[in-house]
């Protein structure tokens, strides 16, 4: 890759890594602020209580994807990646200052409740601003392998909590951590977004969207309008999304908690197997992108969908009985290396559907949808089955979801060849023979 293109993606995926540590953060400290915020009582129905915020977020998402796609495709990907750290920040802040349930009574879960929902209209936008510049940063041959850092980056922004987490864990008490250590993660959140923020204001336009600027389409960049003529890829983002986000936050924001509330393993292990096989996970995202570059996106798709349909039950039976740290350990890398195929290259297959002037909402509002209705519910599911004492029906739920985006990565075409530059405008979407969509054909 050329020089200029390596500068783009590192600026676009350190803003990434810090947007997920702040996202992620929430949801492997809630074990340690569940208390601060809610009555004292079952330990499980505080964790579903803040869960419930959790995936409050992830309601906000569809909205930030709407408000920062639109700004990505009008203003520009800086533009929307700009913004969006910048209300991580403020979120991040507002966590760390939140008065407890003793001071405030439900007052503190109010303003727990506010930094979600910034959270939520962040990284709704951010995960669509990042797919597209790093999508369309990179060398055509090489998409699957730039847009793999997506993943890298957002993997790392769990792994530098994970660690976090570890440090705080062994240099502080229980009761210390469960008073006021855990706001440490969120003031640090809020340092790094203001870095951040500071290097997108000098980060480089790509070359794809500079090329649109004369568009004739102006108008309708960033539009619902422009976006409802590719409303078969729009259909298709959520449906391919459906499997992957599930599995995803089942093995990465979740498996602490299982881990530690159902597996019985202290809470350092479980940190401590999350934290050696996310760093795994995310060393192995660029490997899957090389490949895709060279086989096409539907091998892996199929290859995680299957993998996800006929192993999860397995996988997280054993995992609960697992024991110890090496056990756990191995079926949790053998669970990540599984979603790889859908991590690792998903950013760049749902880019490569859209035109220049309707990619970054057409990425962002499905995917976000799909999120909030799939992934920002994962653990709240999860919780629910094991309160109900059914905890075993939360594996086949992620099985089923992923049979589903099964089913369609059969049936789409393969995106790999496509030129971002030709890829179907609005009014020619009618000739849709240059975008994927689902078709019988395969």
């Amino acid at each position: 890759m050329e020089r200029q293109q390596w500068k783009k993606i590192w600026v676009g995926s350190a803003g990434n890594m810090v947007e997920w540590f702040d996202w992620f953060v929430y949801a492997s400290f809630a074990t340690y602020f569940a208390g601060s915020f809610f009555p004292s009582g079952d330990s499980t129905a505080q964790l579903m209580n803040t869960a419930g915020i959790f995936a409050v977020g992830f309601f906000m998402r569809p909205v930030g994807g709407w408000l920062l796609g639109r700004i990505g495709d009008r203003k520009g990907r800086k533009a929307a990646l700009t913004l969006t750290v910048s209300l991580m920040s403020a979120s991040a802040v507002l966590i760390a200052v939140a008065p407890t349930y003793g001071v405030a009574g439900y007052g503190g879960a109010v303003v727990l409740l506010v930094a979600r929902l910034l959270q939520g209209l962040s990284v709704g936008g951010e995960y669509a601003a990042s797919a597209t510049y790093l999508t369309e940063a990179s060398a055509p041959s090489r998409r699957g392998f730039a847009s793999s850092f997506q993943y890298v980056s957002m993997t790392a922004g769990q792994i530098v909590g994970l660690g976090l987490q570890i440090i705080l864990q062994r240099t502080m008490s229980d009761d210390a951590l469960h008073s006021w250590g855990w706001r440490i993660p969120f003031i640090v959140g809020a340092l790094g977004a203001a870095v951040v923020f500071y290097l997108r204001r000098s980060m480089l336009e790509t070359e794809v969207y500079e090329a649109s600027a004369d568009d004739t389409h102006d108008a309708d960049k960033g539009t619902i309008k422009a976006l409802w003529a590719h409303k078969r890829e729009a259909f298709l983002v959520v449906a391919l999304t459906m499997g992957g986000t599930v599995a995803y936050y089942t093995y990465t924001t979740y498996l602490t908690k299982y881990l530690s509330n159902s597996a019985g393993l202290p809470k350092q292990t479980a940190t401590l197997v999350s934290f050696c096989a996310l760093i795994v996970f995310a060393a192995i995202q660029p490997l899957a992108g090389m490949v895709s570059d060279r086989i096409g996106r539907r091998p892996l798709l199929i290859t995680f969908a299957v993998g996800s349909t006929f192993l999860t039950v397995p996988i997280m039976t054993m995992l609960k009985h697992a024991g110890s740290f090496w056990p756990a350990l191995g079926l949790s890398l053998l669970a990540l290396v599984v979603v790889t195929g859908y991590t690792s290259i998903n950013a760049c297959v749902k880019a490569e559907l859209f035109p220049t002037g309707i990619r970054a909402l057409g990425v962002a509002l499905p995917y976000a949808i799909a999120n909030a209705l799939f992934g920002g519910t994962a653990e709240y599911v999860a919780l629910w089955f094991k309160n109900a004492g059914i905890e075993g029906g939360f594996a086949w739920y992620v099985a089923g979801c992923a049979a589903v985006s099964l089913i369609v990565y059969l049936l789409m075409r393969e995106t790999r060849e496509l030129d971002l530059n030709k890829v179907s405008t609005p009014a020619s979407a009618s000739a849709s023979a240059s975008v994927s969509t689902v078709t019988t054909s395969g």
